[in-house]
């Protein structure tokens, strides 16, 4: 279910096995220690996946030519990963420990509030975003639903300002934390441009029940919502910021999935076992995934989709690729470098004196 799991299998940062109390280490106490609130949210998002799978199965009901289902259960999806890992990270950090859990738990809560809008609007057959119908239910409900997005952007903020003013554990995993909630709440803010970006205003569609529903803003950028990719939904025939947001909100998961790859390895690749190196190729991961985070966000107000990207959009794909690669093997090349040791040191000295 999280990344932050798979660290129970490693060995080998610094060629020895990770030691109960390493940040990367799991064990089922420290389980237990995780931050209670969001723990919460998780099990109760992990809930609503099951419940929204079976529902993607056997309801038939559709909005836009997609399941009902489908928006619960991405959210729920998206919970689970962004939730279980700030559980994990929020008992690691050592200042303002009680900032932190309320920050933490503020998160939960508006996270349960905020999908468990999304959910019960798809169980009654209707639109949670952009809706602006009039029934009490809706109205009421699209407040809270407004709060809490901006309840989910305040408390990453302040998470990812306080970040900065502390380290957690080495270098390589303090950068991927500090960079990753950085991008989600980069990824988050994104979320308050959609309704400005789309062109088509107020329009009027039908619900599942065939009802008139006023919507007002849509995830395409010139371009209505409805017929887009498969699973995600991401326009394919204008721009979509749903795909900088999606790539925002997730870049902690890829951090720490570097970090520890990075760590597995060291325990067989010697030049690996530097912290130095390690931090480094995980800068590289980080200034890489920025970039397509950058060039995506870029590209859908532009209104173009992700899937039919024109001349600009490839070089500014191909720019960022090859400046990844090449730093990541100038960063090989110098990590795998022979150091002189001291005794040869020592007779080319001795040399050079003769």
């Amino acid at each position: 279910m999280l990344f932050p799991l798979v660290a129970t299998s490693i060995c080998g940062v610094e060629n020895r096995p990770l030691q109960l109390g390493d940040p990367l280490s799991i064990t089922v106490s420290e389980v237990r220690s995780w931050h209670r609130p969001l723990m919460v949210m998780v099990a109760a998002m992990a809930c609503l996946v099951v419940v929204a799978g079976v529902g993607l199965v056997v309801d038939g009901r559709e909005l836009l030519h997609e399941s009902i289902w489908a928006k619960p259960f991405k959210f729920a999806v998206s919970f689970v990963l962004y939730g279980a890992t700030l559980a994990w990270m929020l008992p690691k950090l050592r200042r303002a420990r009680r900032t932190m859990w309320t920050l933490g738990t503020v998160f939960a809560a508006t996270g349960l509030v905020d999908v468990g809008f999304i959910a019960i609007q798809a169980a009654r057959g209707t639109y949670s975003h952009f809706n602006v119908n009039t029934d009490p239910f809706n109205q009421i409900g699209q407040k809270v639903f407004s709060s809490g997005v901006i309840g989910l952007f305040g408390a990453s903020l302040l998470i990812a300002v306080m970040l900065l003013f502390q380290k957690v554990g080495e270098r390589p995993l303090t950068w991927a934390l500090r960079a990753g909630i950085g991008l989600a709440t980069l990824g988050m803010a994104v979320a308050f441009f959609i309704v400005g970006a789309s062109s088509e205003g107020r329009r009027t569609v039908e619900d599942a029940y065939g009802r008139p529903v006023t919507l007002s803003g849509a995830h395409g950028v010139g371009v209505p919502d409805g017929g887009g990719m498969p699973i995600t939904n991401w326009s394919t025939q204008g721009g979509d910021l749903r795909v900088p947001h999606f790539l925002g909100l997730h870049a902690i998961q890829v951090f720490v999935l570097a970090v520890l790859v990075l760590g597995v390895l060291a325990a067989r690749v010697t030049w690996l076992r530097s912290e130095r190196v390690r931090a480094r190729l995980t800068g590289v991961v980080i200034l890489g995934y920025t970039g397509i985070f950058v060039i995506t966000a870029w590209q859908a107000l532009r209104g173009q989709s992700l899937v039919h990207p024109d001349a600009a959009t490839w070089t500014a794909f191909g720019a960022t690729a090859a400046m990844t690669a090449l730093l990541a093997v100038v960063t090989v090349v110098a990590a795998r470098r022979p150091v002189p040791t001291v005794g040869r040191h020592r007779r080319e000295l001795a040399l050079r004196a003769g």
